[in-house]
């Protein structure tokens, strides 16, 4: 399923753990047309009188260059991978799965562009056509609805012959009854480098013989895995496209269009929806609350420490304006201008947060294990309390900037 939207069980969750409750925000209206309208809910009448152009320039900038080398590192990944089919020894494998660990990151960070029906994840009523987001990073996925689990060594469309293994097909296939029966994606790919992760002390440990070409399954494996990775980076490089400032057809052009406080809007509503709804509430709640390792982000790969790691880089570069060693104009800036204590209180618990985050145990699904009250669930605890709070800070961000923030609560 898409991330954005999982179960009213993230909020129940959330609502456990936490003493004050879910983020009490309206929940988020659908768009009623294509990327690069404006939703309804942004809207807001008059113009800004502290001048935002810098930080929205700079905000589009950092969205180009972040998208641009999510592309660029999801073909290194790539090309990898196809290292690995050409020659499926287990040093290749270990070398493929390395390629994955290292792409994440720069997707990652992207995240926090979410949830405003921006080129990612808008849906338009009236045609059907959605953005990619639900093809790139859904989750939990079905390892069974794909290939062979313990258990069922039959399993999923790899062996099922009937079903011809392309893009067409495997898109086809996509979460069509069940919102857990994913086929494309990060997780997809995966599972296919990984496997079902059984070990207590770490991650899935799937065979390279899987890949050993000449026997009729293991031929169709290998295409899988080849087919899914290629329209991974193809869906990169159509996001990277829409947010490239020098093609006046993208929808970077249209971005800036925008009103400054429609444009303020959409940043920090994919900010506070990140934190406080997704990481706090979906991601981590959600698998506290259940203690079962399928709640877990990245399970097949025990990576998902570093998914919540670079989820909170992503808002802390919008906040800060930068990505490595480049530099662009931040909304932190803005807000300096405007309300200087209220941006010395987001820093702070922007920092905080992060911290919190950083030293969460590894891995997690040895947290989610762990009986209550233990360090690790403690820890984890505190990264989600922290989570919601800046999620509320970046509300109040809105209000200082007299924007209006839409975020989901289920």
């Amino acid at each position: 399923m898409s991330t954005s939207i999982k179960s009213r069980r993230g909020v129940i969750a959330l609502s456990l753990l936490l003493a004050g409750g879910t983020i009490a925000l309206p929940a988020q209206s659908v768009l009623a047309s294509g990327a690069g309208a404006i939703p309804a809910q942004f809207a807001m009448d008059g113009g800004s009188s502290y001048g935002a152009t810098l930080e929205i320039l700079g905000y589009a900038r950092l969205v180009e260059a972040s998208y641009q080398r999510s592309y660029e590192d999801a073909k290194k990944m790539r090309g990898v991978i196809n290292e690995f089919l050409d020659k499926p020894t287990e040093e290749n494998l270990t070398r493929a799965r390395k390629a994955w660990i290292d792409a994440r990151p720069a997707y990652l960070v992207t995240e926090a562009f979410r949830f405003y029906e921006g080129p990612i994840d808008f849906a338009d009523e009236e045609t059907g056509e959605e953005g990619p987001e639900a093809h790139i990073n859904a989750w939990p996925l079905n390892e069974a609805y794909i290939d062979y689990v313990k258990g069922d060594a039959d399993a999923g469309i790899i062996h099922d012959t009937s079903i011809p293994i392309n893009d067409k097909t495997i898109l086809g296939h996509d979460q069509t009854e069940d919102e857990a029966d994913v086929t494309t994606g990060w997780h997809a790919i995966e599972f296919l480098l990984w496997g079902q992760d059984f070990n207590d002390d770490g991650p899935g440990a799937r065979p390279a013989s899987d890949y050993t070409p000449g026997d009729k399954f293991n031929d169709r494996r290998r295409l899988y895995l080849k087919t899914v990775t290629q329209m991974l980076v193809k869906d990169l490089s159509w996001l990277a496209m829409s947010w490239n400032m020098d093609n006046p057809n993208a929808y970077a052009t249209d971005f800036l269009k925008l009103p400054q406080k429609e444009a303020l809007g959409r940043i920090l509503t994919g900010m506070a929806t990140l934190s406080g709804f997704e990481m706090a509430s979906e991601r981590m709640a959600v698998a506290l609350d259940s203690g079962d390792q399928e709640d877990e982000h990245s399970c097949f790969s025990d990576n998902t420490n570093n998914d919540f790691i670079y989820d909170q880089k992503g808002i802390a570069n919008i906040w800060f304006g930068e990505m490595g060693d480049k530099e662009f104009a931040g909304i932190q800036d803005l807000v300096a201008r405007v309300d200087p204590d209220l941006e010395k209180k987001v820093t702070a618990q922007i920092e905080k947060t992060t911290k919190a985050i950083a030293v969460m145990p590894h891995p997690i699904d040895q947290v989610l294990a762990s009986p209550k009250g233990s360090d690790g669930r403690v820890k984890m605890e505190q990264a989600v309390t922290d989570l919601v709070e800046q999620g509320k800070m970046l509300v109040e961000v809105g209000k200082a900037l007299g924007v209006k923030i839409v975020v989901a609560t289920e």
